[in-house]
């Protein structure tokens, strides 16, 4: 049962620093106080390092790249890395611009991660060095259905064992795995994609499920990824007439906020491969 590393999340409340993207910062903030984690963001090289190392965790971004927010990446990961925190890594558009793949690579090759979470056309792109992302969402052509469910099952976890990361490949079936085990996660709402940042928020709230869960982290990192789908289904039945993705996003944040560890056990949707 998933609840209790949700539980565990209100108990410790982590401190969780987020080199994220503008697009999104104040979403992910909000989210991860709704789930009882305590959000930091700091993107400056002189910053970034020193507040990293007072942190449980660090979420690191790559959504809206520029040179000084790349050195504050590499700078905080290696810290955080010493100092045996959490990380995460969430490659934003890895695929659609050289410089958001080569960052990402590189990040990969100087920083061990706990979790690397994307979409399929982001995951893919780590692994072949190239790809065919669509902006900073998936290719159709990449998305994970049951026609190619075992394929891509096998594909997360030879990538977990060859980056010794946790593998989140995230939409519209989710899957979470390690080397050795995978959760196939059905949670979500098709309209959660029309809401900007419904990842980066999930990517803040995986790694403070994580930083206050850290004996058991795949477990830990797909239950976030079940209470997120989750608060999407019910934010979407709380909808009403003449209501749309803005209230719609708000709605997912107080479904985070009123979650709890029962009404995540009763709702997750997975199995285990």
């Amino acid at each position: 049962m998933l609840g209790k590393y949700l539980e565990n999340v209100r108990k410790k409340s982590p401190l969780i620093h987020n080199i994220t993207n503008y697009v999104t910062v104040n979403d992910v903030a909000n989210v991860l106080l709704a789930c009882g984690a305590s959000p930091i963001m700091a993107d400056e090289p002189d910053d970034a390092v020193e507040i990293t190392a007072i942190c449980n965790g660090l979420n690191i971004n790559i959504g809206t790249l520029n040179s000084r927010t790349i050195e504050s990446m590499f700078k905080a990961g290696k810290k955080a890395r010493e100092l045996g925190h959490v990380l995460l890594l969430d490659p934003v558009g890895a695929g659609a611009s050289s410089l958001r793949t080569d960052t990402a690579v590189n990040l990969i090759k100087e920083i061990k991660f706990d979790v690397i979470r994307g979409n399929a056309s982001e995951i893919k792109t780590l692994v072949l060095g190239s790809g065919t992302t669509h902006g900073v969402d998936a290719d159709k052509a990449d998305a994970v259905s049951d026609e190619n469910l075992s394929f891509m099952i096998d594909f997360v976890k030879d990538f977990a064992k060859n980056s010794g990361s946790i593998i989140a490949l995230t939409g519209a079936v989710d899957l979470v795995a390690d080397a050795e085990k995978c959760f196939v996660i059905r949670n979500g709402r098709p309209e959660m994609g029309r809401i900007t940042g419904t990842g980066c928020q999930l990517s803040g709230i995986m790694t403070a499920f994580i930083a206050a869960n850290p004996e058991n982290k795949l477990e830990a990192a797909a239950a976030a990824v079940c209470l997120m789908g989750l608060a999407g289904e019910i934010a979407f039945k709380n909808l009403q007439p003449g209501e749309g993705n803005s209230t719609y996003r708000n709605k997912i944040i107080d479904a985070v906020y009123n979650m709890t560890g029962e009404i995540l056990d009763e709702g997750a949707k997975y199995e285990v491969r």
